[in-house]
């Protein structure tokens, strides 16, 4: 049987690793926001013939948009047929008679370009603001209600254990995000509250296991009792994370080949990475956390006696 307890300082040095990697890569790059969060206007061309991205700045120079974003996708028509490739075009807020400009100024220069190969959203600084506020309140909520229902469930010290866990694996998720200039929209938000209510799961497995097999324990058993739990539920846990990476690496190729979707390609992306290290953080570092803090309390019981 693994000794999780006896090696948990090394997962703690790994986790600190990767959480130092990701508050750096934030610190230093910040987010890569998408208009939900920092207002502007989105195209989406699907083009039905050959053009260069070149040609595709062109047009957007002439009409006062040089240095716009751009990114190729797959293109689709309206009734989910491959149409060619398209691509996304990330410009500051304009409002809707600009909008209609920039769009007259490419069908002129692509005259294939159909009304069901235009798709254009635009969110104004304020709404973007209020988005973000919404978004910092719906995870604030989720932590609360998470820290109240484990503290009445088991006991406060998992609860402890459970929200230092996902706090680990949401920064290292947004770190990732951040080093690889991913978006972040309202599709990550709600993959952070997926893989927060993932990750908890797990979690929750692993500590109720460890309840049952704490009674009648003495303190210095808690090591063995907290190695077993985790042995008696690593199958579990490793057969359910791997069968939903399989599922979200398929989802991936999905909608990375055939929908040509960013949104969705993000969001998978963001639930993919917060499986893989909510499952880590299940095993080696929530419930060897939780024995850390049982550790601290009988040392300070006995100096006290």
């Amino acid at each position: 049987m693994i000794s999780f307890t006896r090696h948990r300082n090394k997962s703690f040095l790994l986790s600190a690793l990767l959480v130092a990697v990701s508050l750096l890569s934030l610190a230093l790059n910040g987010f890569n926001l998408g208009i939900d969060f920092a207002g502007g206007t989105i195209f989406q061309l699907n083009f039905r013939e050959q053009f260069t991205l070149e040609e595709v700045e062109e047009v957007l120079e002439k009409e006062g948009l040089s240095g716009a974003a751009l990114q190729l996708v797959q293109g689709r028509d309206p009734g989910g047929e491959a149409a060619g490739e398209g691509v996304v075009i990330k410009t500051s807020y304009l409002d809707e008679e600009e909008r209609r400009k920039v769009i007259a100024a490419f069908r002129e220069r692509f005259p294939s370009l159909g009304a069901g190969d235009v798709r254009v959203e635009s969110v104004g600084a304020v709404v973007g603001r209020e988005m973000v506020q919404q978004a910092l309140f719906a995870l604030a909520v989720a932590v609360v209600l998470m820290v109240a229902y484990i503290a009445f469930r088991f006991e406060f010290k998992f609860s402890l254990a459970t929200i230092l866990a996902l706090l680990h694996d949401i920064i290292v998720v947004a770190g990732v995000f951040s080093l690889l200039r991913l978006e972040v929209n309202s599709t990550f938000v709600a993959a952070i509250l997926t893989v927060f209510g993932y990750s908890v799961n797990n979690t929750i497995v692993i500590i109720d296991r460890i309840r049952e097999n704490l009674r009648h324990k003495r303190p210095e058993e808690y090591a063995g009792v907290v190695d077993l739990s985790i042995s008696q539920s690593l199958v579990r846990c490793l057969n359910t994370s791997l069968t939903t990476l399989l599922v979200l690496v398929a989802l991936f190729v999905g909608f990375y080949y055939f929908i040509g979707s960013f949104d969705l390609i993000a969001f998978v992306i963001a639930i993919i990475i917060g499986v893989a290290v909510g499952t880590y953080s299940s095993i080696f570092v929530a419930s060897p956390l939780w024995f850390t803090f049982k550790e601290w309390e009988f040392r300070r019981r006995g100096k006290a006696a």
